[in-house]
């Protein structure tokens, strides 16, 4: 391996993405742990059958226009949005301080986010079929 692949191989992975009208626009650096959710609170709060979810370090997001309007969508989760568009962007939780998850269809190219394991199994939709295969883990937050 000569010291160009290896300077590519350890350069940082930089993705972007935003909101469905452009307001927002982000950058995240690193490669993210991805999931499926299928908690009935990510659902509510996507309008859709289950969440994707990319999470990093807070300190690995920098938002380059305007930042989320925020909303505490539980006692525990708190969720950001386009104040414009509506578009869910965000979800931290307070015990996860640092940790921020971003929707993986608000990335620019999302087609590298391939999500690992299931979260929230035990509520997932009997006609829900894809990452069957994968790990599961299930949460006892109901909302």
């Amino acid at each position: 391996m000569d010291t160009v692949e290896i300077a590519s191989r350890t350069a940082a992975v930089e993705r972007t993405g935003g909101c469905l009208c452009g307001s927002i626009r982000y950058r995240v650096t690193g490669d993210p742990r991805v999931h499926y959710c299928h908690c009935d609170m990510c659902r509510r709060a996507t309008g859709s059958a289950f969440a994707v979810l990319a999470w990093t370090s807070s300190s690995n997001l920098s938002w380059l226009s305007e930042e989320p309007a925020y909303r505490t969508s539980s006692p525990i989760a708190r969720r950001g949005f386009c104040g414009a568009c509506g578009s869910p962007l965000t979800l931290s939780y307070a015990a996860a301080e640092g940790e921020v998850a971003l929707h993986v269809g608000t990335f620019d190219n999302p087609e590298g986010l391939e999500p690992q394991y299931n979260y929230g199994s035990s509520q997932r939709l009997a006609w829900v079929c894809c990452g069957v295969d994968l790990p599961h883990h299930d949460t006892e937050e109901r909302w």
